[in-house]
Parts: structure tokens; sequence; C-alpha cells
């Protein structure tokens, strides 16, 4: 078995809530369903749960980006409550009505699943390399914000941009002891156009990626070995 250096993390990223802002983290136990909490709770659009894609999302409500999750418990990732920041500044239990009629009037309801709720793959990563290539295409100096990752790796040691292209069917190790196999290419689609500090859209952005990449941007993987992470790890 041959191995090699990629990268180091640089940025390590939970999405307690589907399509909610980010939480920045400083360390975090990987899972076979993921990163601790990551995308445990989601919000579903009254009559499509019978559907494939019953999530409300940034598609349907950009202004998502703005809406802060935050454990009541951080030392307790699995078992804490959630608790929603509003753009207006109040705060609410995740679960609360109070929140499900802000977001999306009569009929959204929000479910929590223990396994997760992703649309292919538990585990994202996008290189800094791969941002910098795609702003180069665009014309816009992009952030690896916009394109909800949990790792950002930087590949330092690679020139060329889109270098985890390559590290698909590969296992990586990540610090110490965590393994995650690199399973498929990312695709994409319109929620990459969404700034996620203005909300502005940018079919650009959504267009170079289709055209240049094979709709695809980053890579998705699974976990092969349970472990910790943090940013700095190889």
């Amino acid at each position: 078995m041959t191995t090699r250096k990629l990268g180091i993390v640089v940025d390590l990223r939970r999405y307690l809530v589907k399509s909610m802002a980010a939480e920045l983290l400083s360390s975090a136990t990987v899972t076979w369903h993921g990163i601790a909490a990551d995308r445990r709770w989601a919000f579903v659009r009254p009559g499509l749960e019978r559907s494939g894609f019953p999530w409300l999302t940034i598609r349907e409500k950009p202004d998502l980006w703005r809406y802060q999750p935050r454990l009541a418990e951080p030392g307790n990732a699995e078992g804490s409550k959630v608790l929603v920041k509003t753009p207006g500044g109040g705060e609410w239990d995740v679960a609360d009505p109070v929140l499900a009629r802000e977001l999306g009037g009569e009929g959204i309801r929000v479910i929590k699943q223990g396994g997760g709720i992703f649309d292919t793959f538990p585990v994202s990563l996008l290189t800094v390399q791969s941002v910098r290539g795609l702003s180069e295409l665009v014309g816009e100096e992009l952030t690896a914000e916009r394109f909800r990752p949990n790792l950002v790796v930087d590949a330092a040691e690679c020139e060329e941009p889109f270098p985890e292209d390559a590290w698909v069917g590969s296992v990586l190790r990540i610090g110490t002891g965590y393994r995650c196999r690199m399973d498929v290419r990312d695709p994409r689609c319109v929620m990459v156009n969404v700034d996620p500090q203005s909300g502005a859209m940018n079919p650009a952005v959504l267009r170079a990626i289709a055209t240049e990449r094979e709709a695809r941007f980053g890579v998705y993987g699974t976990t092969v070995e349970p472990g910790e992470i943090a940013p700095g790890d190889e």
C-alpha cells in the first residue's frame, strides 16, 4: 500500500440543520454517520413528504444561510437539543412550531434522523486549490463556505487546481486515526449560485461547474474507520 501526504485540514464545518448556517469546529468526532450531529435535523415542505427531495433548502429560501443553529450543550453533540438564532435576533428550539411558521408558514415541519439527512454521502471535502480554480473560471472570488463542505483541505504540494478529483477511489487517513474513503465527485445544483453572505444569485457559478467540471465540484466520502479530526491535521 502506497501512502503519501496530500494536504492539511484548514477548516472543519458542521451543519446542524440542513441548509442553515455552518458551525466552524476546532475538533470533531467522525462516526459511521459523518461528523457527530451533522445534518441530523431538516425541515420538510408540505405535500412532498413522499417525494425524493422533500427538504426546505437554500434553493427555495436563500436566507436559510442566515439562520444560525447551535447546540444547547456543546459537549453532547448527539444528545443536545438544537437552538436556532433567526436573522431577526430571536432564538428558538429547532422543534418549536414558531420557527417552522417563520420559515415557511402552514405545513412546514421539522424532522430528526439519527443517521443524518444527507443527499448522498455523509462526508464532503473540498480543497483550497479547487475554490481558487473555480474562482478563476467564474471571474469572481469565491469562498469554500458557498459549497458547504465538511472539510476544507489545503493541498499545498499540488500545483494544479481540483486535485481531489484524483483522490476518488482512495482512502484518506486524517490525523492519527480517522480514515475516509473518497467515493465520488460531488454533483452540484443551483444552491451554489447563492452567495452565503449577501444571498445574491450568480448563475455563472453553476454554469462554470456544469460546462467545465461535468457539473461536479469537490468529493463525497464515507467513513472507513471512525476517529477524531481537527484543523491542522495532515
